[in-house]
């Protein structure tokens, strides 16, 4: 594989040589690139998140934010002690490589198989939960005031009457989703709590070693919201892989989560009020692996194929959620 275009203009942009230079699996909407950064002697590792073809195209009815409001965000979460990796630089518009920020590369895993299946991960499987906690309660700390220009503010009934107005597009009855919208409409109206937020906290975007979580990653949907979106988007059905006894991403339980969460100064939380956005979470991953599939009807992608039969399965979990009361 030939070396990327931009790579002269982002040597320039970080006064380095860059050597070992590659472009990584993973990262649907960003280009995502590995490289060792040489300088004065040192070997940095690092990760380049840049847009594709290096310009940032925001899709219709997307909530993601910049990549520049990302490296914010994650440096001032960092600063109350959230495990992300560290921003090196933002790039600029004259430095010529394309939208997008270099940050420090560490050692994980991100494959939900591996780590809730393999070995290597045994020991430190029963005390991901509690470390889960212990980052959403940091993230949900930071103060907001510096970073209120820069991010949407997107309360529960907000997302919720999003979901409901992109189902009303496709013309295609799904009576679990209309019970689902009627159960949560009460509920998430309830919600008073505003404060930093993820947005995508789960499986995939959580780097994970035999020695516990190492970071963070993908903060594109990063916004301000109701706290609580975090915890269950956690515990949704769909980012615990097939363990399903296991509530908090098929390796843990919902009581370490939430004890970890308020050792870390996080604000008690009701158990019933977790199973809510859990509801939620199931619901809008329904919603959107239906869009997959319409994706699909256009361009014949398998992945987008495989992903939009899931919406089924959703399905069964809100059945489980709503009407037999289970998390």
């Amino acid at each position: 594989m030939g070396q990327p275009d931009f790579l002269p203009a982002l040597e320039r942009a970080l006064g380095m040589r860059i050597e070992a230079i590659m472009s990584l699996s993973g990262g649907a909407s960003q280009e995502t690139w590995s490289f060792d950064g040489v300088a004065e002697g040192r070997t940095l590792p690092l990760i380049l998140r840049r847009a594709p073809g290096g310009e940032r195209v925001i899709p219709e009815g997307s909530t993601s934010v910049p990549l520049s409001t990302e490296a914010a965000v994650i440096e001032a979460s960092r600063a109350v002690g959230v495990a992300a990796p560290r921003v090196h630089s933002v790039l600029k518009d004259e430095d010529g490589a394309g939208q997008g920020y270099v940050m420090e590369r560490l050692d994980g895993e991100t494959i939900a198989r591996k780590i809730l299946r393999d070995p290597a991960f045994d020991a430190v499987r029963p005390k991901l939960a509690y470390q889960c906690g212990e980052i959403l309660a940091r993230i949900h700390k930071v103060d907001t005031a510096p970073l209120r220009h820069l991010l949407p503010v997107l309360d529960g009934p907000a997302q919720l009457r999003a979901y409901r107005d992109t189902l009303d597009l496709f013309d295609y009855p799904h009576p679990v989703f209309e019970m689902a919208f009627k159960w949560l409409e009460p509920r998430m109206a309830a919600g008073k709590r505003l404060t930093l937020v993820n947005g995508d906290f789960r499986h995939g975007n959580l780097l994970i070693s035999p020695n516990g979580i190492v970071a963070a990653l993908d903060w594109e949907l990063t916004h301000i919201g109701d706290p609580l979106e975090d915890i269950g988007w956690l515990c949704t059905n769909s980012w615990r892989f097939g363990v399903a006894d296991k509530v908090v991403g098929g390796f843990g339980d919902l009581p370490d989560l939430l004890q970890g969460y308020e050792d870390a100064g996080g604000e008690p939380i009701d158990p019933e009020d977790v199973r809510t956005w859990i509801v939620y979470g199931s619901l809008k991953w329904g919603i959107m692996c239906m869009k997959m599939y319409q994706g699909f009807l256009a361009d014949r992608s398998v992945e987008r194929a495989a992903i939009g039969r899931r919406s089924s399965e959703t399905e069964i979990d809100l059945i489980n959620l709503i009407i037999g009361g289970k998390q």
